[in-house]
């Protein structure tokens, strides 16, 4: 497939049609997600294998403080980074799938919806995709390297050496993934389960990324992971949603596709080389509705100004030969999808769409590969 050129892709009719069946009041009231409330699928997953497993890791020395003074001074490991997995009983070939989640959140963002609904992770599966779902270098299991802290507190080193651990408030989520134009009013076509919004906050967690080390090891823990899986379609989201272009450099020829799902940004600072080798992996980037309200955070770029830079992006992509498309929903007449897109109403009919590019635009692996 990856040398082959083919006709303009067009999802199906039946994946675009779309009812938006339910109009949100701005005083929605919130529901706590408990065990009654989850979907329960008609049918039962079938799994040749699931597991975890860590990418990567670092193993360094520390001084007892460094180690917290739990005990003596010695090694320790950083900079791995956890991996859950699922694989079908039957993969007929499909291509495995790594989802990276965004800023402030973990693997968690793929699985089971704020409302109780099926994921993205469990979904793909049921098509037959194996999913790997990672949580970035620093963050949620992977852990973090609590040395510079340690240090800070026993005055060693200056408090500005500690980088920041991000959050995002509650009413800040409102705007920036668009939900609606403030907190508590949503969009009357929004297909964020707002009710629900109180259970995504539960899934955020400090982010120390402005800590890690450059590059990020998350970028190469990435190839590494396409690698190991002899070629894989690397998925990312919102902070994480250039980093598929950042570990394809790395080994294009593991990286067999890109999903770029509401990139945080997509540079325009690649150089015609690396450009030149994007340009040989299919890539589809994603963007939902509403992208001109404001995101209640100023020092940040506005989706629509990041939505155009994609834009642009494909432009230098499909010149150099590439095949780089972008898949705005708005434009095929789907609405009100928010930056949280895995996790909307209609989250499956977008996920048919990404899957059937797929099929269309990667493809599955050469017969007698594992």
């Amino acid at each position: 497939m990856r040398g082959q050129r083919t006709a303009a892709w067009s999802p199906a009719a039946g994946l675009l049609a779309i009812t938006v069946g339910v109009l949100i009041a701005s005083n929605h009231v919130a529901t706590a997600q408990t065990l009654g409330s989850l979907e329960t699928p008609a049918t039962p997953l079938v799994l040749k294998a699931q597991g975890s497993f860590f990418i990567g890791g670092e193993r360094v020395e520390q001084t007892r403080t460094e180690v917290g003074d739990l005990g003596p001074e010695g090694h320790i490991t950083i900079h791995q980074m956890y991996v859950r997995y699922m694989v079908p009983q039957d993969e007929n070939g499909r291509l495995p799938v790594v989802m990276v989640h965004g800023a402030t959140l973990t693997g968690k963002s793929w699985e089971t919806t704020p409302d109780g609904r099926m994921g993205w992770d469990e979904y793909f599966v049921r098509r037959g995709h194996p999913v790997y779902a990672p949580d970035q270098v620093g963050r949620g299991r992977s852990g973090f390297n609590q040395a510079v802290f340690n240090n800070v507190r026993a005055g060693s080193v200056p408090a500005a050496s500690q980088a920041p651990w991000l959050r995002f408030s509650d009413e800040s989520v409102w705007p920036n993934f668009r939900f609606g134009p403030k907190t508590g009013e949503a969009y009357p076509d929004t297909q964020f389960p707002v009710s629900a919004a109180g259970e995504l906050a539960k899934q955020a967690v400090p982010d120390m990324s402005f800590g890690m080390p450059q590059p990020n090891p998350t970028l190469r823990a990435l190839s590494d992971l396409a690698t190991q899986l002899q070629g894989a379609v690397l998925m990312g989201h919102s902070q994480s949603g250039r980093f598929p272009l950042d570990a394809a450099l790395l080994n294009p020829g593991a990286a067999r596709g890109l999903v770029l799902v509401e990139p945080g940004a997509c540079p325009a600072t690649y150089t015609a080389e690396q450009i030149a080798t994007l340009a040989t992996v299919p890539i589809l980037i994603v963007f939902g509705d509403h992208r001109d309200t404001p995101t209640g955070l100023p020092t940040l770029p506005s989706w629509q100004d990041r939505f155009e830079a994609c834009q642009a992006l494909i432009g230098r992509l499909t010149a150099a030969g590439g095949r780089a498309e972008m898949f705005d929903p708005p434009a095929r007449g789907i609405r009100g999808n928010s930056h949280m897109i895995m996790q909307d109403r209609n989250h499956l009919q977008i996920a048919d769409v990404i899957l059937q590019w797929i099929d269309e635009r990667v493809g599955r692996r050469p017969a007698g590969t594992n």
